[in-house]
């Protein structure tokens, strides 16, 4: 799956279109606690989140994810896009809930990949 089909499968429509969007989904996390995601994300996962600031794109740069999907409704910060587009960091927004949003991810295919 690419960030793209991620994006279609969600309803969610990419903030931040000059990014390319073949990037290769491995895996995902949902979380709204950086610390959680810096600890436990891992290379290649989506990350479904709420948080609209900044410091995510930072996150998804130090774990080398392959995209952020913020849900709820939820529109990015200013200077969120801007960080994401001039770092190559692919932006989703979508209406639906992070719970509705993991399913429909799961439902296509797409696991978790923390090993226990």
């Amino acid at each position: 799956m690419t960030i793209t089909e991620a994006a279609s499968a969600v309803g969610g429509t990419v903030a931040n279109p000059d990014v390319p969007g073949a990037t290769a989904v491995r895996g995902g996390y949902a979380s709204d606690l950086l610390s959680d995601v810096m600890a436990n994300a891992e290379d290649g996962d989506v990350w479904v989140t709420m948080q609209r600031h900044v410091n995510v794109v930072a996150v998804a740069q130090l774990k080398n994810l392959a995209g952020i999907v913020i849900v709820g409704g939820r529109d990015p910060e200013p200077g969120t896009v801007a960080r994401a587009t001039e770092h190559g960091v692919t932006i989703v927004t979508t209406a639906l809930t992070a719970f509705d949003a993991v399913g429909r991810l799961y439902q296509l295919g797409l696991r978790g990949r923390q090993s226990a």
